[in-house]
């Protein structure tokens, strides 16, 4: 598509850092839902620990097909070296100058400029909405965290430019959070496309996994790297998406491990495999997991809070499980981490393994958009106080069986229903506190040594 021959008198400028994001902006555009423009421009940024080491986007199967979309490819690592994108922020005195060096690097011409980028409120979408300060701004989503508040307030001369988020419809009649704060109208990506696309790219790759017997996916997550889990417990948590398969009644096993996870995680996996009966395929190629839904008979999908696990029921209707979602509910800090969304998600509406087999019933279902209501409100009260009255409805009327989504401790700080209340809590007697006060305003008079003293002589009276 050249899009010279669209006639437009903008210019957009679209930001991604995944390939499932790419996917997803070009899915946007095969919809029709962005104007004619004189010039579409992608940049790429590699957002990783350490990007020197990590394989590049246009590694992945099926990229080329992707980048035809547009007229020109930039790197966005290039521009800032050797800044990391994810911290590099520009100073305000030197937004001009950088206006001009960005529109130099990438041949942006002094048109209108349309900015499409992903993750707002995080770098690098962040700082390029501060140099390209007169932009329109479009969101789009890369996952199921749009489904969650926005992270942290965005500057109001950023906030009132955005004028859409464009997201999938991964859990049908869910809406977004992200960015309602703003007013901002959604406009969601048909399936129909993404599915389109996604095909596209996975005709071209090769899926080196012999045999066409089915199989059950399991996807990895990289969750000791981010402080959530230790190693350890996240190699116990790929062991048990294992034995969650072969309790479904999978025999032949493909795990796709996180890309910037390590082969060790998988090795308590494979120790187990042959015990269990399970023939199993450790595929660590760098492509899409939708990419191996295409070209393999994928009949299970089995993983934690993976936005490929709604992929799978949303576009292709395959089975999925959920294991770990209650240790993950429980260790994510702070309670406004962005990820407890998904989380909160997957848990909702994925059964376990228990409920899948029929050896637990599963809980009375809760309204989905209450739930996410309730648990954003907690996770940013000030920018969300108008849903003050949902979480305590919710907490009020189903606390027991939603109790896992919430911290009392947040709770009691929120003085919503469920929250930790203090064993005694009785004041104490209004003389007790006299004499409490009395005893540190004598103190506070006294010399320090003098007061050092008078403890040993009390201590010594309290243990003869």
């Amino acid at each position: 598509m050249a899009s010279e021959q669209l006639n437009g008198t903008e210019t957009q400028l679209f930001v991604a850092s995944t390939v499932y994001g790419l996917a997803t902006v070009v899915a946007a555009l095969e919809d029709g839902l962005f104007p004619p423009a004189r010039e579409r421009i992608l940049l790429l940024s590699n957002n990783s620990a350490n990007p020197e080491a990590a394989n590049p986007l246009s590694a992945v199967e099926g990229f080329e097909l992707l980048i035809k979309n547009f007229d020109r490819v930039f790197c966005y690592n290039d521009a800032v070296a050797p800044q990391h994108p994810s911290e590099w922020m520009p100073r305000a005195v030197d937004l001009p100058i950088l206006d001009r060096y960005f529109r130099t690097c990438w041949q942006i011409q002094d048109d209108p400029l349309r900015l499409v980028v992903e993750s707002i409120h995080v770098r690098p979408a962040a700082a390029l909405c501060q140099v390209f300060h007169d932009a329109i701004v479009d969101v789009y989503a890369d996952g199921l965290m749009s489904y969650g508040p926005t992270r942290s307030a965005l500057p109001a001369l950023v906030g009132t430019r955005v004028g859409r988020l464009l997201h999938l419809d991964l859990v049908s009649g869910l809406r977004p959070l992200l960015l309602s704060e703003w007013a901002v109208e959604q406009k969601v990506i048909s399936g129909s496309s993404f599915r389109r696309v996604l095909g596209h790219v996975a005709a071209n790759a090769e899926v080196s996994v012999a045999g066409n017997e089915p199989v059950a996916l399991l996807l990895g997550q990289y969750l000791s790297a981010l402080g959530i889990l230790t190693e350890a417990e996240e190699a116990d948590l790929h062991l048990d998406m294992l034995r969650a398969a072969v309790a479904v009644g999978a025999r032949r096993v493909v795990f796709k491990p996180h890309p910037s996870a390590g082969r060790d995680l998988a090795e308590p996996m494979i120790a187990a495999a042959e015990p269990l009966g399970v023939e199993l395929h450790v595929y660590s190629d760098p492509v899409l997991a939708e990419t191996l839904y295409e070209r393999l008979d994928v009949e299970l999908v089995v993983g934690c809070f993976s936005t490929a696990m709604l992929t799978a029921t949303s576009c292709y209707k395959i089975q999925t499980v959920r294991v770990g979602t209650e240790l993950l509910l429980e260790r994510l800090r702070p309670y406004e981490n962005s990820n407890r969304i998904p989380v909160t998600i997957v848990d909702a509406v994925v059964p376990g393994v228990a409920e899948l087999t029929g050896e637990r019933d599963s809980d009375a279902p809760v309204e989905l958009n209450r739930l996410v209501q309730a648990v954003g409100y907690c996770m940013q009260p000030r920018t969300y106080p108008e849903l003050r009255g949902v979480a305590e409805g919710l907490l009020a009327e189903r606390y027991p069986s939603v109790g896992r989504y919430f911290k009392r401790r947040r709770l009691a700080v929120l003085d919503l229903p469920g929250k930790l209340v203090s064993r005694d809590a009785s004041p104490r007697p209004r003389h007790s506190r006299a004499r409490t006060w009395a005893r540190r305003r004598l103190r506070s008079k006294l010399p320090s040594g003098l007061v050092c003293a008078a403890r040993r002589v009390g201590r010594g009276r309290r243990n003869p």
